[in-house]
């Protein structure tokens, strides 16, 4: 990649999908230069571009390789997979990309976050995309995502029909953030391939001699003099670099990347900073706090015939629903998945089949990021705290009943052998919960380490402006002040486009 000029009027800090966009977006104005430095590779695994191998991914040099502290739920660490190289977490996820129901954002505004329901982010939802054949007054045309459903598994497709013979409603477009019920989402494949946010936006903008894009350079800490962020400090090989910048340095190193960085840089919580031995810029509560993610568990059935090989991404059909009548949105996503899935470190279970996954949309639990030591290379502590909040192990036990209505529906009769996860002995509150702890999954949805908000926990203002400090924003997954009923990737992509605007605008 190219070597950085030694100023730079933006300089975006992460290489993932919302530095993707904000690199590509930044630079189209030739007038200024950019600069993008992401710690991983400039270059994806082969892997990457192959929709079911995404699964080999985790634990590859595409990933932190992240695990969380000792959890509560479980008594265990759990891994924790993010993106590391260009495109982050969009060349390494699943590719599903919808957004969540609009319920999601307007309570994003309820909680102070002014200007960021779902109506303000709708353009920025259309900006993203190219999609035919939709209501053009809610999806896009003509955006750099090219994204539609593919023709699923046909055990997939029989797991919809005994969604709609439980009677669950059918929906057009689950991806659109309107509708309720089951369907088949978007996904980011183009011609069989993976589409990542730097074979998107970023790739197409490298031609550009205004923007510099430097890999394998981990970011150590923002610079701060007098109140204003001035550069950055990273580090290529053995070498420290500093990058000076003119206007605006931009975060979009994700929920751990983003905090773990101000952090690193004195900006957060004093009594944590003390304790590891950071010097202190900005007293900011908040950075770090509010972590949380979609908790899931998985109902696994043996079937009564092969399974075909998944071309796609296994799981690819999903349901919004509600698990009771006064729930203000839907609170629970099922996920179809062509596979078992499942931890095979703690649980016995099939290598043959299909999974009834459930996930809780609105968790209450909340969990944080926070330094092991001041040395930037350390890895984090990371605490989503699952399931720490007795409402979220309610909730999900209703999804689990739910997951086990559509599996005994009479479409499935030709596929369904037997239940292997949990097990018909797996009954009763007591079970079920015990049950939910040890299946305990990640759905690599973390959100909320530097909410957006005007009050003392939060720690951007809603044009994404670091409280107290001038010519620092954040931009990506860890403003969401809540995480959002779907994956949360469109909704990041979402963001970066409306930074984008809030930076030159």
């Amino acid at each position: 990649m190219a070597c950085p000029a030694s100023v730079h009027d933006f300089i975006v800090v992460g290489g993932g999908s919302a530095g993707c966009v904000l690199a590509a977006r930044l630079s189209e104005d030739e007038n200024v230069r950019v600069l993008l430095l992401e710690a991983g590779a400039g270059q994806p695994l082969e892997a990457s571009a192959v929709p079911p191998a995404w699964p080999t991914l985790l634990g590859s040099s595409m990933d932190w390789c992240t695990s969380t502290v000792e959890l509560a739920a479980t008594g265990s660490p759990m891994p924790w997979p993010r993106g590391r190289g260009l495109g982050g977490c969009s060349a390494l996820n699943g590719m599903v990309f919808a957004r969540g129901h609009s319920s999601s954002y307007d309570a994003w505004t309820e909680a102070g976050a002014k200007g960021w329901g779902f109506a303000d982010l709708l353009p920025y939802f259309r900006r993203t995309e190219n999609v035919e054949g939709r209501d053009p007054a809610l999806r896009g045309v003509g955006g750099p995502l090219t994204v539609r459903p593919a023709e699923p598994n046909p055990a997939v497709r029989a797991l919809l029909d005994a969604a709609a013979e439980a009677g669950h409603p059918v929906a057009t477009d689950i991806s659109g953030g309107r509708e309720e019920g089951f369907g088949l989402p978007d996904l980011n494949i183009v011609d069989g391939a993976r589409q990542s946010a730097a074979d998107a936006y970023l790739r197409p903008a490298l031609r550009r001699p205004n923007l510099d894009v430097v890999t394998d350079a981990p970011v150590h800490r923002v610079l701060v003099e007098g109140g204003r962020c001035t550069g950055v400090e990273y580090r290529v090989g053995t070498e420290v670099v500093t990058a000076a910048c003119t206007r605006e340095v931009v975060l979009t190193a994700g929920v751990v990347g983003s905090a773990q960085l101000l952090l690193l840089s004195g900006i957060g919580p004093r009594a944590h900073l003390r304790e590891v031995g950071v010097d202190l810029t900005l007293d900011l509560p908040g950075v770090g706090a509010n972590m949380h993610d979609h908790p899931m568990t998985t109902v696994v059935y043996t079937s009564r015939q092969p399974m075909a090989a998944s071309a796609i991404n296994y799981g690819e059909a999903i349901g919004l629903v509600r698990s009771g009548p006064g729930t203000d949105g839907p609170d629970l996503q099922i996920l179809f998945v062509a596979m078992p899935y499942y931890d095979v470190m703690t649980l016995p279970g099939p290598q043959e089949g299909y999974t009834i996954a459930v996930s809780l949309m609105n968790p209450r639990s909340r969990g944080t990021v926070r330094l092991a030591t001041a040395d930037p290379a350390a890895a984090p502590l990371l605490d989503p705290a699952y399931l720490t909040d007795e409402r979220d192990l309610q909730v999900m036990a209703l999804g689990l009943r739910t997951a086990r209505e559509i599996g005994d529906a009479p479409a499935l009769d030709p596929w369904r052998d037997a239940e292997a996860l949990p097990g018909l002995d797996v009954f009763g509150a007591d079970r079920t919960q015990d049950y939910l702890r040890r299946s305990l999954l990640p759905y690599f949805h973390g959100v909320g380490t530097c909410r957006i908000g005007s009050d003392d926990a939060a720690v951007v203002d809603s044009d994404l402006r670091v409280h107290g400090i001038d010519g620092l924003r954040v931009a990506d997954a860890s403003v969401m002040p809540s995480i959002v009923s779907a994956n949360t990737h469109a909704t990041v992509y979402a963001i970066a486009e409306r930074g984008a605007v809030l930076l030159t605008g």
